[in-house]
């Protein structure tokens, strides 16, 4: 799903999880590390390129959100909406890096603070989506992210490496 015209203006890559614990936080002096945590779902790594714009979110997220990656008892392939599924958001800068000799760059990545907005408006309209679909609403899902711009540990358990990257 690359872009027609161009370079791609953003890269995510998606992951299955049979769960998923992300520290958003970590520990200082006098305080523990904060974490968010999903069950079943999906991890969505997403980096934003020069070039990204808030027009690129609403298809970003409908595509991703509707992909048929997660296994459904039935053994059939659904999108998290259909599972339904938790969703996990993790901004990667470092899906935007490329290897000169022996060092990888990141010149292509979105300066810092568009691709926080960015990234807040990705964030916001898939838990406008998760929210607006009936099957997530009644399982009870929840979307939960990482803070842009910091290093995050990540413990995920999976029932496979099960991971695809799309560009847009």
């Amino acid at each position: 799903m690359a872009a027609s015209s161009g370079p791609p203006r953003a890269r995510a890559l998606l992951q299955q999880c049979l769960s998923a614990r992300l520290q958003v936080k970590p520990p200082e002096p006098g305080s523990e590390a904060e974490w968010v945590e999903i069950q079943k779902g999906l991890v969505i790594y997403v980096c934003f390129f020069k070039g990204a714009s808030e027009e690129l979110i609403p298809k970003m997220v409908n595509t991703l959100l509707n992909v048929k990656l997660s296994e459904a008892e039935s053994g059939n392939y659904v999108s998290v909406l259909d599972l339904p599924g938790n969703l996990l958001i993790i901004p990667q800068a470092t899906l935007g890096g490329k290897l000169k000799g022996r060092n990888m760059q990141y010149h292509s990545n979105i300066e810092k603070e568009n691709g926080m907005e960015l990234y807040s408006h990705f964030v916001t309209l898939c838990e406008k989506e998760l929210a607006a679909n009936t099957k997530c609403t009644e399982a009870g899902v929840v979307v939960k992210y990482g803070t842009y711009g910091n290093r995050q540990v990540l413990k995920l358990d999976t029932n496979g490496p099960f991971t695809h990257m799309i560009e847009f």
